[in-house]
């Protein structure tokens, strides 16, 4: 299965039906993902999601590399310890996997990550414009649209602050495993390389290591 990359945006995008949704974190997981989509709580959250006003799953999903750092920071009170953030200005790659939704599939997504009520369609005409939209201060309040891939516009979110200006912190066990069941589900990659990657991302380095993500792709309890 290839690795997409996107092609830079060229001028102004017109804000589409469908988008790429890239996930760098735990949706890259279709179980995780689903409880986005159609509501629920995933195994291994404390949470539990009202999903989407479209309950339809992916239209396809790939694999994606996108230009920058995925490295962990603050405190998720999903999964504690630190969540999954993307920085497109520090040195890379980030491996992502891309879902097909709709424009309103990736509003809710969105939404739901902001810890919003899902239920309005996101304004994409300045992410779509300029690569990138800050729609407040929060986690996940910041758009990134790296460019497109087979022309249709590739979306995430991210926070407004880089990697240099936050304090990592480490990923819990339960997190990490998501994290590497979707990177292993995706296609491309396998055990081994995952968990190199995984273990090498700031916050997790010198905490966990390849071994030991590793080991989380093939036990049931947290390593």
């Amino acid at each position: 299965m290839p690795v997409h990359t996107a092609a830079p945006l060229a001028g102004t995008v017109p804000v589409p039906e469908r988008v790429w949704y890239a996930s760098y974190g735990s949706n890259m997981h279709m179980d995780r993902l689903a409880a986005y989509l159609a509501g629920g709580t995933p195994p291994g959250a404390t949470r539990t999601y009202p999903g989407c006003r479209d309950h339809r799953a992916p239209e396809r999903s790939i694999a994606v590399e996108l230009s920058g750092c995925l490295y962990f920071a603050t405190e998720s009170p999903v999964w504690t310890g630190g969540r999954a953030f993307y920085d497109p200005t520090a040195p890379g790659p980030t491996r992502a996997r891309a879902h097909l939704v709709t424009a309103g599939q990736m509003s809710d997504i969105a939404a739901q990550e902001m810890y919003e009520r899902p239920g309005r369609d996101l304004d994409l005409t300045a992410v779509l414009r300029d690569g990138r939209d800050e729609l407040g201060p929060g986690r996940y309040e910041t758009l990134i649209c790296p460019g497109t891939i087979e022309g249709i516009p590739l979306l995430t979110f991210t926070a407004p602050w880089s990697l240099q200006d936050v304090e990592v912190r480490t990923p819990s066990a339960a997190y990490l495993r998501y994290l590497a069941g979707g990177l292993l589900e995706s296609g491309p990659w396998q055990e081994q390389d995952i968990a190199e990657y995984l273990a090498t991302r700031p916050g997790a380095t010198g905490h966990w290591t390849p071994a030991q993500v590793k080991t989380l792709l093939t036990t049931d309890t947290p390593g």
